[in-house]
């Protein structure tokens, strides 16, 4: 079993063409989408795409492979154990 987050094994590719179309590997689970940000959980840690018009064409899980298109702005990554907190604080100060 391959192991996560800074292991030899883990792979994880960002194929940007004119911030137009994206090919992203390595991707082990779509959190959440809509037209202006696509949160996945990737190999090496959370990856926040923001844009405007973003749509998945293509999601092959097995594969850990996703295809989108759209304008996209920015590429952030977070450590998974980070994003965990972040969501906590966040849930935490709605339900105060």
């Amino acid at each position: 079993m391959e192991e996560r987050n800074g292991s030899a094994t883990a792979s994880h590719k960002v194929l940007l063409a004119n911030r137009k179309n994206g090919a992203f590997s390595g991707v082990v689970d779509v959190l959440s989408f809509d037209v202006a940000e696509i949160l996945l959980e990737t190999e090496l840690g959370m990856l926040l795409i923001k844009g405007h018009d973003l749509h998945v064409n293509r999601l092959s899980l097995e594969k850990g492979e996703i295809d989108i298109e759209g304008r996209i702005d920015s590429l952030t990554y977070s450590d998974v154990k980070n994003a965990g907190k972040q969501a906590e604080s966040f849930l935490g100060r709605l339900f105060r």
